[in-house]
């Protein structure tokens, strides 16, 4: 499974963090995100991993900021993208059983580092459960 990770200066730890978790447990990743901590604009590294799941040259995207809203809000600018801004684990289960999530906005300055990479393994781990939820699901997108 191939992993597009995206973050500003807010999320540089908690990226490494999860990219040695995905590495470790076989995943591939593909890191658009600042190696920095030095102040970025955050659109600059979101924008490309939400490319890459609209283009389906990824199964999912992981954004990181300080509050995840700015992330997300850009990554859903792309057709196709269902970010969901998520804080615990079971918030992250309901945004991938419900809302087919694509992409899982991490806001940094509110979890902790073991909490994301739990988040991110749950995110990995949870189905879409399909039936009414896909009608739904199909009704996110502007026609």
């Amino acid at each position: 499974m191939k992993i597009a990770i995206g973050n500003d200066h807010a999320g540089t730890s908690y990226k490494h963090a999860i990219v040695d978790y995905l590495k470790s447990n076989g995943f591939s990743v593909i890191n658009h995100g600042t190696d920095k901590e030095n102040s970025v604009d955050y659109p600059d590294f979101i924008h490309p991993v939400a490319k890459d799941v609209e283009n389906k040259e990824v199964d999912f995207g992981i954004i990181i900021c300080g509050s995840g809203n700015g992330a997300s809000m850009t990554a859903n600018k792309h057709q196709g993208v269902r970010s969901a801004l998520c804080w615990t684990k079971e918030i992250v289960a309901l945004a991938r059983e419900h809302n087919d999530a694509n992409i899982l906005s991490i806001p940094a300055r509110f979890t902790s580092q073991p909490q994301a990479v739990e988040m991110v393994k749950t995110f990995l781990n949870t189905t879409f459960e399909g039936g009414r939820h896909q009608r739904r699901v199909e009704k996110i997108a502007c026609q």
